[in-house]
């Protein structure tokens, strides 16, 4: 009998699937298309076995719609330029171009043993010239569509890395990746217009019914739409009004301060002759502004001497104060502080000394604030305190509303709706990255350059032994003529955010190797991605970028209209996590080992000289703590299809899964047992006559089961059902054909997560062809009516047991069995029961 040996057949079956060319997509008119995507690597230089989750979720979806008879398109890429090259570069004196492609290439070394159905014809990685040359004739179509533009913008700027970080990218005041003080600068950056599709991009939130309900929430909160309304303060100074705007007008009456951002026009006209101030807006360009850290940030102000004129009651003056918590991007710079009702507001007045006035009270309760603001819900009711407006008793939202009305009609504001979504700002001072295609002339300005001047490429010989971009210091590439006057003139130096190469990629596999940056005949038969799968960590920003690009897209002629939302449905899958095994060092620091140099016994680690080692399980996986699971090692040991099955088979695939050696070696187990099944048919005795029935019934539930599980993303209930459909087989009393029809099924069923396996398996059973190629089976419905109920039986009230009889038993049949059932006998101890009460089709009562 043969043994199940993956390091021999699944090289075999990988180099069938290519002969027969399997998995190249192909626009076919006449089938039905679908298209799969993961979210495409960083080229770190190795895969892990998050990595592999994650591809081979996308696989089984991809081959089995193949076998539904689609035409698939299942494509990789790289998403290729940013940061770590070039850092990699610095720190070893190399080039990010070399480092990069030699990651790719061990990627694809490591990736193709795992037997993905990929079409690797469209591989492309986003540092390629092809693909970055016709982002830049994207850039220019989009520039002309009036959805780019340049402006003077204040920056986080990282000064070891010499770049632009997002708010995102600013963790505790640092650089997320240099680890250095953040610097909030100004600088002429360029940006793409998002914020004008907000509230398209909001409302079509609602018609993405595939996508998971968390995803779609986060995005309506980063867009932030809010109902409020700018009102203008009169300084009483006779200088400009300070415009605020409020969400929550109707605490007007509580208002005692004004804040205004450091940014704030006022705020730098002031620190010209105020060096305190200058010293307080150069500290606050020091903050983290991202929204969790300006929550936790200490409140900080500084009174600029300015009083406004309280808008309801002109004889109120009220200070005007620069606030470190106030965001120049959102709004107009400047809030109305009402300490009574915000908590932020309440510190602020409590630190400085400044007043604390209710503008309402809880019905029945008029305690004064102390140091806690009152925020009741805006549904429930609160005693207005002598509103202008004319209500009393109402819901704060009762309140808003009946405000802004009032404020309109008396000329003291205007009603407006806002969004929390800025422009995205796309310019990165960085070399490894997609060029900007505009050129600065003296005496034109900024001049676009022209289509068949691109691709603008990067030059080769740069070097990183300076701090900075090396495009500013390379006069060769930087220097060029003007494309409109031809006189002297210098290319932009900034690249694009990496966020923009991975904002249309999706397209572009589309055709991957057309000549413009989409070929709208295959964009109309592939777009949009049926089914988008990745981590949650992406949620936020790269869908909702590539959201706005495929609009943009439309706009420029790139895609049809159908494709303004490019992602149909999508899937957030978990992590795959190891535990850590650690000790204490002889410093007091923790000391991290290798899975491999522990010994596990009765739920304890042990490491060779009889250390004991604290385990903590179920961790993210990190190089520092030694616990990454390293693919190929086990494809080496246990074979792809072992690590593909056990990946999915031991956690819903939207939660995290922890990786154990003894899981994969159960896995391994099963495979093999399934192999030995088809090994072993053959010298099997043949069954006697009769026995095909049960088996038959079960394998149509479990092609019904499977299908299901499949097509819902519940992979590891689909396996549970084939584990439980090999013990059937295993047990089978059917003859030998139908045992063959059974094990071709189970190949078929199983094809899509562990494909080696099941091309053998349907060898062995006689197959023709190869599995992949075959149609998926479809479950017989006359197998799947149900002859046969299970009814529980209750001994004394309590659950104790169960029997399966059939539909139509009599009951005194039913009776019988109960009384033969081995919990029954063993809790009646020979005496006879004091009822017997059968519920037909129900239950079984037992009362001893």
């Amino acid at each position: 009998m043969s043994r199940y040996t993956p390091a021999d057949l699944e090289p075999k079956w990988q180099k069938a699937w290519e002969d027969a060319d399997c998995f190249t997509a192909k626009r076919d008119p006449d089938k039905e298309k679908y298209y799969v995507l993961e979210m495409f690597p960083y080229p770190s230089g190795r895969i892990h076995i998050g990595h592999v989750r994650n591809y081979t979720m996308g696989d089984v979806i991809a081959r089995y719609k193949s076998s539904c008879g689609f035409s698939v398109l299942h494509p990789m890429g790289f998403d290729a330029f940013g940061m770590p090259a070039e850092n990699a570069a610095m720190a070893s004196n190399g080039h990010p171009k070399t480092w990069t492609y030699d990651n790719i290439d061990t990627m694809v070394a490591q990736m193709k043993p795992l037997g993905l159905g990929l079409d690797w014809s469209r591989m492309f990685a986003t540092c390629d010239v092809e693909y970055y040359g016709q982002q830049q004739a994207m850039f220019l179509d989009i520039l002309e569509a009036g959805l780019v533009y340049r402006k003077n913008a204040v920056v986080n700027w990282d000064p070891v890395d010499m770049t632009v970080l997002a708010n995102e990218q600013v963790i505790d005041g640092k650089g997320w990746r240099s680890g250095a003080e953040v610097e909030r600068r100004e600088l002429t950056q360029w940006f793409f217009k998002i914020s004008d599709m907000s509230e398209e991009l909001l409302d079509a939130l609602d018609g993405l019914d595939d996508w998971p309900e968390k995803v779609r929430i986060m995005q309506a909160n980063w867009i932030g739409k809010s109902r409020g309304i700018d009102i203008p303060f009169h300084r009483t100074d006779g200088g400009d009004p300070i415009h605020c705007y409020s969400t929550r007008p109707d605490t007007m009456r509580g208002a005692t301060f004004i804040a205004i951002s450091p940014e704030h026009p006022l705020s730098r006209e002031l620190a010209e002759d105020n060096a305190e101030l200058a010293a307080f807006i150069a500290e606050t360009r020091k903050m983290d502004t991202t929204e969790a850290a300006m929550e936790k940030a200490e409140k900080k102000g500084l009174d600029t001497g300015i009083t406004v004129k309280h808008p309801i009651d002109p004889d109120v003056e009220l200070p005007v104060w620069v606030g470190n918590f106030v965001l120049m991007d959102y709004g107009t710079g400047a809030v109305f502080g009402c300490p009574a009702h915000d908590q932020r507001d309440l510190d602020f007045a409590r630190k400085y000394g400044l007043n604390v006035q209710n503008a309402f009270y809880m019905p029945g309760d008029e305690t004064e604030v102390e140091n806690e603001a009152l925020v009741p819900a805006k549904t429930e009711k609160v005693l207005y305190i002598d509103h202008f407006a004319g209500i009393a008793e109402a819901t704060s939202q009762e309140g808003i509303h009946a405000t802004i009305d009032y404020f309109e009609a008396h000329g003291l504001g205007e009603g407006q709706t806002k969004y929390r979504l800025r422009d995205w700002g796309l310019s990165r001072q960085r070399y490894w990255g997609c060029p900007i295609p505009v050129v600065h002339c003296d005496d034109c300005g900024v001049v676009p350059e022209k289509k068949e001047n691109l691709p603008v490429v990067l030059p080769d010989d740069v070097s990183f032994d300076i701090p900075g971009n090396p495009l500013d210091r390379h006069p060769t590439w930087r220097d060029v003529a003007c494309p409109a006057c031809g006189k002297p003139a210098k290319r932009e130096t900034d690249t694009m955010d990496t966020f923009v190469d991975s904002s249309w990629y999706f397209a572009r596999f589309t055709a991957p190797h057309a000549e413009t940056p989409t070929d709208m005949a295959e964009a109309e038969y592939w777009m949009n991605v049926d089914q988008y799968i990745g981590g949650i960590e992406h949620a936020i920003l790269h869908l909702l970028y590539s959201r706005f690009f495929a609009r943009a897209m439309h706009i420029t002629g790139h895609l049809p209209k159908s494709a303004s939302e490019p992602f149909d449905a999508l899937f957030t899958q978990g992590m795959v996590t190891h535990a850590i095994y650690k000790t204490t060092g002889s410093d007091g620091r923790p000391v991290y080992h290798y899975p491999e140099d522990v010994e596990l016994r009765e739920g304890k680690g042990f490491l060779n000289d009889g250390t004991e080692v604290e385990i903590v399980p179920s961790a993210k996986m990190s190089k520092s703590k030694n616990n990454v699971v390293d693919p190929v090692a086990i494809i080496e040991q246990y074979g792809a299809d072992t690590a593909r099955w056990f990946v999915l088979s031991d956690s819903p695939p939207e939660r995290d899964v922890e990786w154990t050696a003894a899981g994969a070696e159960a896995a391994f187990k099963h495979l093999s047992r399934v192999h030995r099944l088809a090994a072993d048919l053959e010298n099997r005795e043949a069954a006697p006559q009769g026995g095909d029935e049960p088996l038959l019934r079960e394998m149509h539930k479990t092609i019904r089961d499977v299908t299901l599980g499949i097509e819902s993303f519940g992979f590891n209930a689909a396996i549970a059902k084939l584990y439980a459909f090999t013990n059937v087989i295993a047990k089978s009393s059917a003859s030998r054909d139908t045992q063959r029809i059974a094990l071709k099924t189970l190949a078929q069923l199983m094809s899509p997560m562990t494909p080696h396996l099941a091309e053998e398996v349907w060898a062995m059973s006689g197959g023709t062809g190869l599995v992949a190629q075959a149609p998926w089976p479809k479950a017989d419905e006359s197998y799947l009516v149900e002859d046969t109920v299970t009814l529980p039986i209750q001994i004394n009230g309590k659950r104790k047991s169960e029997i399966e009889v059939a539909k139509d038993a009599a009951k005194e049949e039913v009776e019988k069995r109960a009384l033969a059932d081995d919990a029954v006998q063993k809790a009646l101890d020979g005496r006879a029961p004091k009822k017997l009460i059968v519920v037909p089709g129900r239950i079984v009562n037992v009362v001893i």
